[in-house]
């Protein structure tokens, strides 16, 4: 028997449809509503709590899960209150309003373990799950173009435009046909005639690297209601019209021959294609409370739908510089930065990486692969982590710091970007570089004076302070800091025995010169080589 443990959190223009399918699939255990007329309306549900304030629902431990059906303004603060609260959460479309507010959204879920579906409906629908295996099958033979009309007289919206109203659903369903594969460009144009800056009418066009051209039409300002998807390839064409009473999936065998080389076309006979006559919504609800028992992926998760904002948002950019072409982002969003931390657009950061409580990212920074940042971590603009890096507590990057991969800063060490700083005098433009080299460690408490470099697989002590350039594999220590002795790169003291040095732990070799630098005996990569030895 399915738990009521699901909680639909707005029940009016479309959120009484996922009441009335949560009720039905006996899993819905409260209705949330500001409005208490709306909440009057589900009093008499058998078995179902009214509750009016959200943050009520989520302190209820027998609410398992959260659909929200808010305006799409609230969608991203909703979200993440909800997985903040340990709640799954199925969210209409669309997943946010900006593209970072939904990279947080997916990497909060899969830090958390939580469940992030998107309401995409036309993910669900028969007919257009039919049409994607045709297309994969390759029964119209190589995708070439697809349009897209979604049209209606109203409902007409002040705070969202007919782009981000409409177009979501095809977007959805375009990416889905070409493969999940984002476009290579995009550019939008569109009309204003209801209220000022929300556009009533766009057209869009999504150009993909396959050779694939894609068009969305969407109005609310037009005399009849059409929801119609057209996919053509070079042997059949299909045809997908949600809004005609019977036969809403169609193929068509129409040919292109040449003839007298010249391209003439050949009709074929349209003809039906059958396909199940279930409700998209509910096998969409159906979907959901299957990952929630099974703890599985649903079919719009939140990837896919960040996916779609992704389309979404270059689509409204060009659209604001008169059909400019726009390159969406293809970076994939697979960092985690916990809730209490501030990261500022626009920054690069690699997939792995996990940034912890309380930390600042500032615009303009760059962080690797795989890196980690501990509690209470200052990234400045333009500052440079490579990959694998960590950065334990309390540790201060300021700008001209860069670090190569595999570095590791120590909790509370110290870089410096002035020499003499005067809080009455203006310095920025004497700001110094401090580079370190790959694999070096800098103990806790460290101080590493900026100008001065850091060399590869160095070891700074605790509580040093750097004055002077650290030689590649030097160990050093004190105030100001010496060198005292030379590391491998598995992080083991090189004992001193002439000018050949082997490490102990994994038996590397090195060179120590006359002029007090070591080099390796062999060429190889040091990162491979330290990271097998351990």
């Amino acid at each position: 028997m399915q738990s009521r443990n699901v909680a639909v959190i707005g029940g009016g223009y479309w959120g009484k449809n996922l009441v009335r399918n949560f009720a039905e699939l006996e899993a819905l255990h409260t209705v949330c509503d500001s409005d208490p007329r709306v909440l009057e309306r589900y009093r008499s549900l058998p078995g179902v709590a009214v509750e009016p304030d959200y943050e009520s629902v989520l302190r209820n431990s027998d609410v398992a899960a959260v659909v929200l059906a808010s305006p799409a303004r609230a969608h991203y603060a909703m979200a993440r209150a909800a997985l903040l609260a340990g709640k799954d959460v199925f969210v209409e479309k669309p997943l946010a309003l900006r593209v970072h507010e939904g990279q947080e959204l997916v990497s909060l879920a899969e830090a958390s373990g939580r469940i992030l579906m998107v309401g995409h409906l036309l993910e669900y629908h028969p007919a257009l799950i039919a049409l994607r295996e045709m297309v994969e099958r390759g029964d119209l033979g190589k995708l070439q173009y697809i349009y897209s009309n979604r049209l209606n007289l109203g409902k007409f919206r002040t705070e969202e435009n007919i782009l981000w109203s409409f177009a979501p659903h095809d977007i959805a369903a375009i990416l889905g046909l070409v493969g999940g594969s984002l476009p290579t460009a995009v550019s939008a144009h569109g009309g204003t005639y209801l209220t000022d800056g929300v556009a009533d009418v766009t057209l869009s066009t999504l150009e993909f690297a396959a050779g694939v051209r894609a068009h969305i039409f969407v109005s609310w300002l037009h005399p009849f209601k059409e929801q119609r998807l057209v996919v053509v390839g070079d042997r059949r064409m299909a045809e997908f019209a949600d809004t005609d009473a019977t036969d809403k999936l169609k193929v068509y065998d129409h040919q292109v021959a040449w003839v007298n080389h010249a391209p003439t076309p050949v009709k074929g006979e349209a003809r039906a294609v059958a396909y199940a006559a279930d409700e998209p919504l509910r096998l969409e609800c159906l979907d959901f409370l299957r990952c929630i028992r099974e703890r599985c992926r649903p079919r719009s998760d939140g990837r896919r739908a960040l996916d779609v904002l992704r389309v979404l948002a270059a689509c409204q950019e060009s659209l604001e510089q008169g059909g400019a072409v726009v390159h969406p982002s293809v970076a994939a969003v697979d960092y985690y930065a916990h809730p209490t931390s501030v990261v500022e657009q626009p920054v690069t950061i690699g997939a792995g990486t996990r940034i912890w409580h309380f930390c600042h990212v500032m615009p303009g920074a760059t962080i690797g692969r795989d890196c980690v940042l501990g509690q209470n971590v200052f990234v400045a603009r333009n500052v440079q982590i490579g990959n694998n890096v960590k950065v334990e507590n309390n540790v201060s990057l300021f700008e001209g710091v860069t670090l190569d991969d595999d570095v590791f800063c120590g909790p509370s060490s110290v870089f410096t970007n002035v020499i003499n700083p005067r809080s009455h005098v203006s310095r920025k433009h004497e700001y110094r570089p401090t580079p370190v080299g790959r694999g070096a460690s800098i103990g806790a408490n460290a101080v590493v004076v900026c100008g001065h470099s850091v060399g590869r697989y160095a070891f700074v002590g605790a509580g040093a302070v750097v004055t002077h350039d650290v030689p590649d594999y030097a160990l050093v220590y004190g105030n100001p800091a010496t060198v005292q002795g030379w590391m491998c790169a598995c992080g083991v003291r090189l004992p001193h025995e002439g000018n050949t040095l082997v490490c102990p732990a994994c038996g590397a070799g090195y060179r120590l010169s006359d002029s007090g630098s070591v080099t390796p005996l062999e060429e190889h990569d040091d990162r491979t080589h330290a990271r097998a030895s351990d």
